[in-house]
């Protein structure tokens, strides 16, 4: 199978002036194009990476996943009417607005919109960020992650490994602060992840995340994130398996992003699936778990000195 990797992202949001101020004045993202109800964003030498959209949805609308060609485009296809799932071709007009050669309808098990294409539309003009020191890290990696709402995780796996092209990264099975948390980690190219799931979630993702080319610009944008009153879930820190540096906070849509520096890259000639028994090495803490608030329970102050305690790993076979 070809390499298949995060494209872009549409997503459908209730105050798009919030959306535009959050990703340019945070992110660091530049604005393609914006109208009375749309707006597109760049974050390197794509035409675009996400579309905005105004509605009452306040959450992701689709998730765009890049392969190869033409070849690996149907080869999806003929994989998806294979097992019984619906598959359909995005008109001519759909594929313009998504500034794509080619593009593939299709839903994920948790009935998520899913669309793959190749050939996205390059801009003619170099990327500018206001805020940003150093690159978004993209190109054969893509976009980014995303980590998606699957009430069925087994489904998940089938349907992203079996018909998307995806490969097992790894796992990370433990407790975090008293929770139970399994996640299965996916890649279809060099990026540790492009895609996650670990159950059912309140939006259709619980975070996509971006990384940048250097630590600097992960704490600044930390800063930022803080200045714009921006509520930030989880404080920096490190992950066991994809070695990321970042933090986590939402989004004016609710659902989280996270950014980070420093990921992993996968080979799958040497790659060996592990699963892990801590979620970061160091960090990523709920605030309000470090400092409980005046009036906090018995079980909030006793879960504020228990955290998701580094551990051993163990391969999979």
């Amino acid at each position: 199978m070809n390499g298949v990797r995060l494209g872009y992202l549409a997503l459908e949001v209730r105050d798009l002036d919030a959306w535009e101020a959050f990703a340019t004045d945070v992110l660091g993202l530049q604005v393609a194009a914006r109208t009375v109800n749309a707006l597109s964003l760049r974050c390197d030498d794509w035409e675009q990476r996400f579309v905005v959209s105004a509605g009452a949805a306040d959450d992701v609308a689709c998730v765009g996943w890049e392969v190869d060609d033409a070849p690996a485009l149907e080869g999806v296809a003929a994989r998806l009417r294979a097992a019984g799932i619906e598959c359909a071709e995005g008109s001519v007009a759909e594929a313009q607005a998504r500034r794509v050669a080619r593009l593939l309808k299709t839903r994920d098990p948790a009935g998520h919109a899913t669309e793959l294409f190749f050939d996205a539309e390059r801009a003619t003009a170099p990327f500018y960020s206001r805020h940003l020191h150093s690159p978004f890290v993209t190109g054969e990696q893509g976009l980014g992650h995303v980590v998606v709402s699957a009430p069925d995780p087994e489904a998940s796996l089938r349907f992203y490994r079996d018909l998307l092209g995806f490969h097992l990264s790894d796992r990370i099975v433990c407790a975090v602060y008293g929770h139970p948390v399994d996640i299965t980690f996916m890649h279809g190219s060099p990026r540790h992840h492009s895609v996650a799931f670990g159950g059912a979630q309140r939006k259709r993702i619980h975070h996509f995340m971006l990384e940048v080319a250097s630590l600097d610009d992960v704490g600044l944008t930390f800063d930022r994130a803080m200045r714009a009153g921006l509520r930030i879930t989880q404080t920096l820190g490190r992950h066991p398996n994809d070695r990321m540096f970042s933090f986590y906070a939402k989004t004016p849509s609710g659902f989280q992003f996270e950014i980070g520096w420093g990921g992993r890259q996968v080979d799958d000639a040497t790659w060996k699936p592990t699963t892990y028994d801590h979620i970061s090495e160091w960090g990523h803490h709920p605030p309000e778990m470090l400092a409980p608030r005046h009036g906090a329970t018995t079980t909030e102050k006793t879960n504020a000195r228990t955290s998701g305690s580094r551990g051993e790993v163990r391969g999979d076979r």
